[in-house]
């Protein structure tokens, strides 16, 4: 069955990234990190600070969990935390040094894997994976749930 092939692509596909990911990055300088925390890292993002809430919801975790990655890193070094100026509740976060130069390294390799990943495509074809992609995310974050 058809629909069995693309169910077994998506899974494998998946895990590959993921596996590939975790090659590349974690290497011996970055073995204190899980790919977790790199993607956490790659939440927070580059440049001016977040709101944890913010970070949270885009990770699509709860707040504690999101606590309990953010004291690790800080405890590593790769994360700051500091508290709003305007509103002491509110959490701001940011990478330090260490933080961005892993930000950087998970940047870069998603960028030469899509390069590589599609440069064996015509533009047309980038253009219909793109949008076949788009309208299957779509799908996934509509989906409220699924019956079985």
């Amino acid at each position: 069955m058809e629909n069995a092939k693309i169910s077994r692509l998506f899974t494998e596909l998946s895990k590959s990234i993921l596996d590939a990911e975790e090659k590349a990055l974690i290497t011996d300088e970055y073995a204190d990190l899980t790919m977790n925390d790199i993607h956490v890292i790659d939440a927070i993002g580059e440049g001016t600070s977040r709101q944890s809430s913010i970070v949270a919801k885009s990770l699509g975790v709860t707040m504690g969990t999101l606590t309990k990655a953010i004291d690790s890193l800080v405890r590593k070094g790769y994360v700051r935390r500091d508290r709003s100026q305007n509103d002491k509740r509110v959490v701001m976060l940011s990478l330090m040094p260490k933080g961005s130069c892993i930000y950087e390294r998970h940047t870069d390799f998603h960028n030469r894997m899509m390069q590589a990943a599609l440069s064996q495509f015509r533009p047309e074809e980038t253009a219909f994976l793109e949008k076949s992609l788009d309208t299957i995310q779509s799908f996934f974050i509509n989906q409220v749930s699924f019956s079985i």
